[in-house]
Parts: C-alpha cells; structure tokens; sequence
C-alpha cells in the first residue's frame, strides 16, 4: 500500500505530503493545477516497481526516468521540474507500508535520461498498477500495443500499458464468482457481455437476441465501461494492485456515472487501492452516499483538493470530505444551482 509522496518541484504541484488511505483516494481541483500529473507521476514509478527485473540503483536511475517520460510526454526529463525554482532538482519520494519497497530519486531541470536514486526499493514482489485515462480504449486493441513498440508515437505509455492488460483472458477458478458478480452492473449497463475474438484480439459485446457488437459502434461512455469491465474480467483489478483513474466521468452521463462510482468502490473494497481524480460534483456526491453505506462503512477513503492560492498551488487533505474547504468546483456547481432557482422563481 502507498502510504505517502513527498513532492518537491515537481511540474505543477504543489511542494508537500500527500498522504493516501488504502481504499478509495479522491484528487479534485480546477484544471491545470496538477491532479492528472499527481495521479500519473504515482503511477509512473509504482509500475516501474511492477516491472523491474532488478532493483539496482543504476538500472532504476533510467527505469524512472525512462516511465516518467514515456508517461508524461516532456521533450526531456527536466522539463518536469517546476519552471520557478531556477536550478534546484525535483524531488520525489514514495512511502510504501512494506517499507522495504519505499523509493527516493530526484533530478535537476537539466536531466535527460536518468535521475539520482536516493533509495531503491527491494525486488520483493510488488503490486501492479493500473492507469486509465479520460478516454476510451477498447476499441485500440489489439493493433496499439505494436505499433506503439515499434514505431515513435506521441501516445501517452500508459495507454500501451493498458491496452496490453485488455486483451488478457478471462479468469477462472475461484475468482469467476467475484468477477461475475463485480460485472454484473456493468453488463446491464452496456446490454451485454464482454467477450475477446481469440482470432483477432478485438473485443466485442455479445447482446441477447442481437449477436455480436463491435466495440466502435458502442457509445464511448459505454466503452469506458467496458474497459473497465475488462480489466476486472481478467482479474487484474483483483490482484490487490493500484488503479489511476483520471476523470472517470467524462463522457458519462448521471446514469452511467452512477454504475462507475458503485464499480470504483466496489474495486476499492476488493483490495485495490484506488487513486481518482475529477471535478464532478455528482460524482463525489455519488461516492460519498456509498461510502456511508452499511456495504462500504469501513472502507478507507481520503479526500485530497488542488487549489490556486495568490503565492500557487495549495493542497487540502482529509478523510473526511467535509473537511475540504477550498472545492471552488462544488462552489460553482452549487451556484450554478441557485442561479437556475432564481430564474424559475422570478416573474
């Protein structure tokens, strides 16, 4: 479980601790203050943990540097250290509970292709991680994953990365009835089942009465559903790893929201910790009621907001939500609401 990240000079974030439960961990703020970055950097070196085939602090200096990269897209590592702190380097640090896999590395504005371990963590077997991004990518598989390896795309790695656990086999055994059962939502949402073309790769939906269904003719919303149906089908969101999930809601409507806030609780409760980040007040409002649920009381959960202050970027934290006190997001949603109010009451 990661337990903390201290951050220094990193992009747009601000200099702190961010400390995270072991369930559910919700990122909020406007736009441009750094969620995404947060949600991606913690990915980053947690799958290069995943990945890592030694723990030498030569082969983790380019292994990080090589993730973050790949994952952020800046034309070379220094570009990520903030622009306003003239030479000092970017520090990051990650505090894991086993505290044998905890790392320290940092970089200066002028690095390029690797970083300077400060502590690498052991080669004990680490937990996967898991990044979706605000759009759909079930309808990549399978062609992406070698087109991106062979050739220089302006892709986004976590996207490779993703697309190659899609088109995974379903598992069996005892794990079916968890999956099936985890499912079962969003199944009825989409109107059927999730199944791969052994031939092809591709994944298709098979629809009661209808037959087979092609990914592209599916609205997107429902084929971010689907993703995520896949990754729990092939058991990789059971494994007790980490999920990244950046704005689960774009391109949803209330409904379908619904169906993604029950099935990011529910991934939560399963065991894997769970990383979001958004602006959507239903959303929030969403997770908040199941989180008060006899289901989900004991359910970890933590709140962290992003806020512009005159002197940058500020971060809140809590586990309670109530506590946050700088959601300009809600605050706006809200007036939003009394604005229409005031037109439905006046003459």
């Amino acid at each position: 479980m990661l337990k903390e990240a201290r951050i220094r000079n990193f992009a747009a974030l601000p200099n702190d601790h961010y400390r995270f439960c072991g369930g559910l961990n919700v990122i909020v703020g406007e736009n441009g203050l750094g969620k995404s970055q947060l949600l991606k950097v913690l990915y980053a070196v947690l799958k290069v943990h995943a990945d890592a085939k030694e723990f030498t602090k030569g082969s983790l200096e380019k292994a990080y540097a090589a993730k973050l990269t790949g994952v952020l897209r800046p034309d070379k590592l220094g570009r990520l250290v903030k622009r306003k702190q003239g030479n000092a380097p970017c520090e990051i640090a990650l505090t894991l509970a086993e505290g044998e896999k905890s790392c320290a590395f940092s970089f200066s504005p002028g690095s390029s292709v690797s970083v300077q371990v400060d502590a690498a963590p052991t080669a004990n077997k680490h937990r996967p991680a898991v990044f979706i991004p605000t759009r759909e990518l079930v309808t990549l598989c399978p062609w992406f994953v070698p087109l991106y390896d062979n050739y220089h795309l302006r892709f986004e790695e976590a996207w490779r990365d993703t697309v190659s656990l899609l088109g995974n086999p379903p598992v069996k055994g005892e794990k079916e009835q968890r999956v099936a059962k985890m499912l079962e939502p969003l199944e009825k949402a989409i109107g059927g089942r999730m199944e791969i073309d052994n031939a092809s790769g591709e994944i298709y939906v098979q629809i009661p009465g209808e037959g087979r269904m092609e990914m592209p003719l599916l609205a997107e919303g429902l084929r971010k559903l689907a993703m995520l149906g896949r990754l729990i089908s092939t058991g990789t969101l059971l494994d007790k790893g980490y999920l990244f999930w950046d704005e689960p809601e774009s391109n949803l409507n209330p409904k379908l929201i619904k169906t993604i806030a029950a099935s990011i609780v529910a991934v939560a409760d399963a065991g894997v910790q769970v990383f979001i980040a958004t602006h959507s007040l239903f959303l929030l409002r969403e997770l908040e009621m199941l989180l008060a649920t006899k289901t989900y009381a004991r359910l970890p959960h933590r709140w962290l907001a992003l806020a512009a202050q005159d002197n940058g970027v500020a971060v809140e934290q809590s586990d309670r939500m109530e506590d946050i006190q700088t959601l300009v997001l809600l605050d706006e949603e809200l007036a939003q609401s009394d604005r229409f109010m005031e037109l439905e009451e006046s003459p």
